[in-house]
């Protein structure tokens, strides 16, 4: 007969595991004490705890500090938490101790589980051996900076980058096409569509330099301060051996915290990141609404442009497409800006010697910069790439606006000209139109000051 648990110890007595669990008793203890939501921290984070105690055996090693044998072993069963193998057996609620230590110890314990599996005659403490030269208070800010920076130099900017170069080519390919602009949400000068959308293309790259720009703060790593900063019970090597270690892995130049305090204590890069992850949003938000508002019709709104049709857009108004892929980065964002808000409670809850909102900061974190990344290339793929001024409905739109009398202002004063637009609008006539009638001027000076090309650079 088999059972389905067994049991295992650890410094604080005897608990029931799962048989074939991969973790052990510090870890079971965890799962009983927090049963709060489905949220677990993700495969890039999951990797970076593999790189963390990779890394940590081979220093270890190179320090005189761990023996081969078990280093082997150790980086064996690393290596198969980096490539995701045993995902399954971190299974800890990301509302837990506030430094993540459950986590880490999660860690521990499946690494020295799996290097049980894979040798009966060498033995592996989770403590003594994976966590050696460690503690949880530097391991899980050192596994929030490089998988932040993961995301950010290999997922997030690229997307970003794909999205601006779409943008980019939509600018020039509409420069020329000419259109009415608009201020307050009403009739403005002219302005052409290309310019328009080259505005937002410089939000992007804007919003590029502002993340890069957090690189050097969230390249500084905490590991090698243990405890409180202070590098207690490990090596004075230990620290910058590690950030080597893990450059060479990533391919992202890490650091030792120049401050083991400071990298301890605060979560201040974190909370940077976040910030320009946020302002990211808003301009993505604006991008995406401009898309909206544009795309608005197609017969009884703006229309001046068409974005691709990407599923039907009503279960009860055949015919009705939306512009869904706009719609969807939109949501994204405020997922982004929300984030933000909960990262920046948790930045500001550092507490003495230790921060202890590790965790939630670094699922929040996370989360915002992988669907960015996805959003980015949604919206640039199936959206932006499709964009299509319409040409034609801009002509019109542009010698109907009341707008037009602005260029006349210089040659008939700014009171004749309010007055000229006023009746404009009351008797339902083009501005031109009415000048014509008027006779104000003769149609060869009309001409030149209505031309709207001449309204799209200073003069």
């Amino acid at each position: 007969m088999t059972t389905n648990t067994r049991i295992e110890r650890d410094s604080m007595g005897e608990m029931e595991v799962p048989s074939l669990a991969m973790y052990g008793a510090s870890t079971a203890r965890a799962v009983a004490n927090f049963p709060v939501s489905s949220l677990r921290f993700p495969r890039v984070f999951l990797k970076a705890l593999g790189h963390i105690k990779y890394a940590a055996a081979q220093v270890n090693t190179q320090l005189g500090k761990l023996d081969p044998a078990r280093e082997t072993l150790i980086l064996q069963a690393s290596q198969e938490v980096i490539e995701g193998k045993w995902d399954e057996h971190f299974v800890l609620d990301i509302f837990q101790t506030g430094s993540g230590t459950s986590t880490n110890m999660n860690a521990n314990e499946v690494i020295a589980h799996r290097c049980a599996q894979l040798s009966d005659n060498i033995s592996i403490h989770p403590n003594d051996h994976i966590n050696m030269g460690q503690s949880s208070n530097d391991v899980i800010p050192t596994a929030i900076h490089l998988a932040a920076a993961d995301m950010l130099v290999h997922q997030l900017l690229p997307a970003l980058k794909h999205l601006h170069q779409q943008l980019n080519d939509k600018a020039q390919e509409h420069m020329d096409m000419v259109k009415i602009g608009r201020t307050h949400l009403m009739d403005a000068t002219p302005i052409t569509l290309g310019q328009e959308i080259s505005s937002w293309a410089r939000q992007i790259e804007l919003g590029m330099e502002r993340l890069t720009a957090c690189l050097p703060r969230l390249c500084e790593l905490a590991q090698g301060g243990t405890a409180v900063g202070t590098g207690l019970n490990t090596h004075p090597e230990f620290g910058s051996r590690m950030a080597d270690t893990l450059s060479a892995a990533y391919g992202i130049s890490f650091t030792e915290a120049q401050n083991h305090f400071e990298a301890q204590a605060a979560q201040d890069a974190a909370v940077e990141l976040s910030g320009a992850l946020k302002t990211l949003a808003v301009s993505l938000v604006k991008i995406a609404n401009d898309v909206r508002i544009l795309n608005m019709g197609p017969r009884c709104g703006l229309g001046e442009i068409s974005v691709p049709a990407v599923q039907p857009g009503s279960s009860i108004m055949p015919g009705k497409v939306n512009p869904v892929i706009a719609e969807s980065m939109a949501q994204v964002c405020a997922q982004v800006m929300g984030n933000d808000a909960t990262i920046a409670f948790g930045g500001a809850s550092g507490l003495l010697d230790l921060n202890v909102m590790l965790p939630i900061m670094a699922h929040n974190l996370l989360e915002s910069e992988t669907i960015l990344s996805s959003a980015c290339m949604m919206f640039s793929d199936k959206c932006i790439a499709g964009l299509q001024g319409n040409a034609e409905t801009c002509e019109k739109q542009i010698a109907w606006s009341m707008s037009m009398v602005t260029s006349l202002a210089p040659v008939i004063g700014y009171d004749k000209a309010s007055q000229l637009a006023k009746q404009a609008v009351q008797e339902g006539k083009t501005v031109r139109q009415l000048c014509l009638e008027l006779k104000l001027m003769d149609e060869e000076q009309l001409n030149t000051l209505l031309d709207p090309t001449s309204m799209l650079h200073p003069a």
